[in-house]
C-alpha cells in the first residue's frame, strides 16, 4: 500500500474514518533517525497491506503535530478505531515495528 504524506485537512478521511489500523510517522527532513526509519517504514507498508501507513512532516504540519504532543522525532503512532493505542519515539529496526504492530 501507498505510503500517505497526512495533511490536517486529511487527516479526518485518513485516520479518523478508516476501520483500518494506521501506523503515523512523525518526522523531518533534517532528522536522521528520521532518515534511518524511513525505508524500514516503507518496508512495514509493503508487508503489511491490512495497515493504512502515514507520515507526517513535523515541520509542514506543526499543528498535527501538536495535536499528537510529538516531542521528539521520529515518533511512530498507531491509531485503531480512532484512539491512539500505541506509540514509540525514534529508530527501530523493521522486527521490533512489527511486534508494535502486532501487539494489536
Amino acid at each position: 500500500m501507498d505510503i500517505i504524506n497526512l495533511t490536517k485537512d486529511m487527516y479526518q478521511r485518513e485516520v479518523m474514518d478508516t476501520d483500518k489500523t494506521v501506523l503515523i510517522d512523525f518526522w523531518a527532513t533534517w532528522c536522521g533517525p528520521c532518515k534511518m526509519i524511513a525505508p524500514v517504514i516503507e518496508e512495514i507498508s509493503r508487508d503489511n497491506p491490512e495497515l493504512k501507513v502515514c507520515k507526517v512532516n513535523v515541520d509542514e504540519e506543526g499543528e498535527l503535530a501538536d495535536a499528537f504532543k510529538i516531542s521528539s522525532i521520529p515518533t511512530v503512532v498507531l491509531v485503531k478505531n480512532k484512539e491512539v493505542i500505541n506509540s514509540f519515539v525514534g529508530f527501530r529496526q523493521k522486527e521490533e515495528i512489527q511486534k508494535f504492530i502486532d501487539m494489536v
